[in-house]
């Protein structure tokens, strides 16, 4: 079970099957998840050529909200969110954080940028450029406890 494959999203979980994720690892979390009282389910992201794990596409930024790369956007697990979809050209954006009231975006997506300001949220516009280069995003630099 790789990290960037688990978006926690209030009491529920998403888990994501990625090549660095299987079928055992997701079932065993969400064993251990359904004994504390979370739910979850699972994504399979090993179809997507463009993302790495899980949390490259989505990220939970409370008030009920999901970031959504498009690709994403229609599978039914997502269905009870409030989604905001990201574009083909913006994708890389999908992988941001909500840290003490804002959400930390990478710069360069505008769009993103603006519907976060449109629902209410604080954008924070960080330069990411040197991390994406190795396809790291703000979730990958992020520890959350």
């Amino acid at each position: 079970m790789d990290g960037g494959d688990i978006c926690e999203a209030g009491e529920h979980f998403f888990l994501g099957l990625s090549h660095r994720t299987n079928e055992v690892g997701a079932r065993q979390l969400a064993e251990r998840l359904a004994k504390l009282g979370y739910s979850s389910c699972t994504v399979d992201v090993r179809h997507m050529t463009s993302i790495l794990h899980l949390k490259s596409g989505i990220a939970f930024i409370g008030e009920n909200t999901l970031v959504v790369m498009g690709e994403m956007a229609n599978n039914p697990v997502f269905a009870g969110f409030e989604l905001i979809r990201v574009s083909e050209e913006e994708s890389y954006s999908a992988n941001c954080v909500r840290v003490n009231g804002r959400v930390l975006v990478a710069e360069g997506f505008p769009r993103l940028t603006a519907a976060l300001r449109d629902r209410g949220f604080e954008p924070l516009v960080l330069d990411m450029s040197e991390f994406r280069k190795m396809d790291g995003g703000l979730s990958c630099l992020s520890l959350r406890f």
